[in-house]
């Protein structure tokens, strides 16, 4: 796999059969290794470990139902009364993130209303802040820590 703009961690990478898995800590079990699974996994570890964002309050892969369809949002970050604080979008190295990436991240969170959107594909990262009373938001130079969420 490519190397990110992210720390290194430890991963756990096996193969099985013909497909490579990496095992996923927030979901306890091997995963197939794409190049958006690459950056979703770096990513949560560069979460976790550089951030401070508490393991018990990210969930990878969840669902939600956006207008009467089935989705999936990447990453959610809950805040410690178990609403959804953050959402992330990931996108493989080589795709390039776009207005369309963050029209998708936007559309999901009409369903959670987070106060934060991340959007990676490993090399570049953005952080927005939105800002319900002034209807705006505000792209952040760096993801903030979990305590100054």
């Amino acid at each position: 796999m490519i190397e990110l703009n992210l720390p290194p961690y430890p991963c756990k990478i096996k193969r099985d059969k013909d497909k490579t898995l990496i095992f996923d800590d927030l979901r306890r079990r091997y995963v197939a290794l794409t190049p958006e699974e690459w950056v979703r996994q770096h990513f949560v570890a560069y979460l976790i470990g550089q951030k401070g964002f508490p393991r018990g309050l990210i969930g990878n892969e969840i669902s939600l139902v956006l207008n009467k369809c089935n989705r999936r949002c990447d990453t959610i970050v809950y805040d410690r009364t178990g609403n959804p604080l953050c959402i992330a979008e990931y996108k493989a190295p080589h795709i390039e993130i776009t207005q369309k990436t963050f029209d998708q991240i936007v559309r999901y969170n009409f369903v959670l209303q987070v106060k934060y959107l991340f959007v990676s594909n490993g090399l570049s990262h953005y952080c927005c802040r939105i800002d319900y009373t002034n209807n705006s938001y505000t792209f952040l130079p760096d993801i903030p820590a979990y305590s100054d969420l």
